[in-house]
């Protein structure tokens, strides 16, 4: 029998403005841009996580179903990350408790803010190629 930790599965949801720019969140723990999300709540189904998320981090309802662009996994920290491209249904973006700015960001842009290994989720997402993207980090950068 392993004694090794489960992992945890998380999602994040790329919104994308009509101008092909994502919105970035700065995390207010930790000062890093990355798109908004979470781990999943217990009896939450994936939509229900990616709008709760979206919602309590920038105050925007996203449209479903969203689109599956990436699948990623931090070798370190055993998450799962499923990310994907969203457009608002309603709202307007504002900061909350886990979100210290926001920030509408051009490709180039993502790639000056965010860490590479979040980079790139905001990247595939603004691709949005199918098949989906699967990597893996080590919470940084890719391995």
């Amino acid at each position: 029998m392993s004694t090794q930790r489960p992992h945890s599965v998380s999602v994040a949801g790329v919104v994308v403005d009509d101008r092909g720019r994502a919105l970035l969140i700065q995390r207010r723990d930790n000062g890093h841009w990355e798109p908004p999300g979470g781990v999943l709540e217990r009896d939450e189904t994936i939509p229900e996580a990616l709008q709760r998320e979206v919602l309590e981090e920038t105050g925007l309802k996203i449209a479903l179903p969203a689109t599956l662009t990436g699948v990623y996994k931090n070798m370190t920290g055993l998450i799962v990350s499923l990310v994907f491209r969203c457009e608002a249904a309603d709202g307007t973006p504002a900061t909350g408790d886990e979100t210290r700015a926001l920030r509408w960001a051009t490709r180039e842009e993502v790639i000056d803010l965010a860490d590479e290994a979040y980079a790139i989720r905001v990247l595939d997402a603004l691709d949005a190629a199918p098949p989906p993207a699967v990597r893996a980090h080590d919470g940084v950068k890719l391995v």
